[in-house]
């Protein structure tokens, strides 16, 4: 059994080092990002063939380029801008072609299924000149891939080995997102720090989406410092933590380091209320050192901005003044959406109409950042059921099984990314169905029982 974990450690580290190079490569030479996204598609489709998924490697697969998506985003490596939700979805189609979906997934059938009315009424009240087809597959993309990660992960049974191996699947290029950004931008006097979004510090990418899969990046790396029993390893994730804070912090997009750190906390109390007394003295030890050293990472990075991270989560300006909305605007997007449902509500006003509807009604020009109320609005009363299944099946679930120890954080992390962020990345998706497995800990020692003798 030592040898086992001494194997998965050995494992661990020969992955980061590679990843890093991954960083390290693609920042010399950018075209190499292509390269690397199209030999990772072409590595975890071959093994899953060749092994009929019998260890879950779709799985594997899409957990690694739904962590990937934004570094191959960012590098200009995407073939086109869906392709990471549709590999996502590729993979995970795959995989139950060989090991088939649970029978009681029907609600997730029926979710999808909701979806497709929005895409008639969205050819009847889009206007001409925009374009049709992009306009779904942008809108579509995010939630079909949840509903085929859900269909998946459904009931399906996972050994505890298997689906850590998925967890760092989808850790590890998040490694290389972050070590990119320190190449990128070394010391943060390089770029112009501005109370909104610090482009400077996210390799000229969106700051939501930095912000984001750099929070989740941080929450793996938790998670493993209390799930993984060794000293050297925890010593080498208290390090990438402290990385991965820093940078999710100074990209000056709250909403992924809060989503972060409720998870990190909804993670914990679920993990210490399962362990035994003798277990729960080295996680109070473990998590001393961990609120230490997110203090730390919140003094650093307030010296590195000089203060003005400080402002902006006070939601206040440059000059200290305190703002009067402090989400950014995301309110009175809702709103609208919101407005709309209240409008149509029977049928919505058609998938990507959103967008149309602000600029004609309000003058807003701007995508929607919530996709409960984009659910609302351009599905009406079927976007609601929608809703109730994304939120209820789960919940019926967990009443059920309480074996997977991830899912709070993970329903959490899904919840409040779609809230502030809508479904712009594949991660809330494919993190949902994360959220439905039944983990199966095959170390247990078995229950034997005596026979009966007649």
């Amino acid at each position: 059994m030592r040898e086992s974990i001494s194997n998965n450690n050995i494992q661990y580290l020969k992955l980061l080092a590679l990843h890093f190079c991954f960083a390290y490569l693609v920042y010399i030479y950018r075209p190499l990002s292509t390269l690397l996204m199209l030999s990772a598609l072409a590595y975890f489709l071959f093994i899953t063939i060749q092994n009929e998924n019998r260890n879950n490697e779709a799985l594997m697969g899409a957990a690694y380029i739904t962590g990937a998506e934004v570094f191959f985003r960012m590098t200009g490596g995407m073939v086109f801008y869906e392709t990471g939700k549709y590999m996502v979805i590729v993979f995970l189609i795959v995989g139950m072609v060989f090991k088939g979906t649970s029978s009681k997934t029907v609600p997730f059938w029926t979710y999808l299924l909701i979806l497709v009315p929005g895409i008639i009424v969205a050819s009847i009240t889009m206007s001409l000149e925009a374009d049709f087809r992009k306009s779904i597959a942008f809108n579509l993309s995010g939630p079909v891939c949840l509903g085929v990660s859900a269909l998946y992960c459904y009931y399906k049974k996972i050994k505890k080995e298997d689906f850590q191996q998925v967890i760092s699947m989808l850790l590890m290029p998040l490694i290389s997102i972050m070590f990119y950004l320190y190449l990128y931008t070394p010391t943060l006097q390089e770029g112009l720090i501005n109370m909104s979004g610090n482009y400077a510090a996210t390799g000229g990418y969106g700051p939501n989406q930095i912000s984001t899969v750099l929070g989740m990046g941080a929450f793996l790396i938790v998670t493993r410092l209390f799930t993984i029993k060794n000293r050297f390893i925890n010593i080498i994730d208290f390090i990438l933590l402290g990385l991965m804070g820093y940078r999710a912090i100074i990209t000056f997009s709250r909403g992924g380091v809060f989503t972060a750190l409720v998870c990190i906390a909804v993670f914990i109390i679920l993990h210490y209320y399962k362990q035994e007394r003798k277990e729960q003295k080295n996680t109070n030890y473990k998590l001393i050192l961990l609120l230490s050293s997110i203090v730390l990472i919140w003094v650093y990075s307030s010296i590195k901005t000089f203060g003005l991270i400080e402002n902006r989560y006070e939601n206040r300006d440059a000059a200290g003044q305190l703002k009067d909305d402090i989400t950014t605007g995301r309110v009175e997007l809702v709103t609208t959406e919101l407005e709309a449902f209240y409008k149509f509500p029977l049928t919505g006003i058609g998938v990507g109409k959103g967008y149309e509807y602000r600029e004609e009604t309000f003058g807003i020009d701007i995508a929607s950042h919530n996709e409960i109320s984009r659910l609302l609005s351009e599905h009406g009363l079927l976007g609601l059921f929608a809703l109730l299944i994304l939120i209820f099946v789960p919940i019926l679930f967990w009443t059920k099984f309480k074996n997977n120890y991830y899912f709070l954080a993970f329903m959490a992390f899904w919840f409040l990314t779609i809230n502030h962020s809508a479904m712009r990345i594949a991660m809330p998706a494919f993190v949902y169905g994360l959220a439905l497995l039944y983990i199966v800990d095959e170390k247990k020692p078995p229950v034997h029982r005596k026979r009966l003798s007649y």
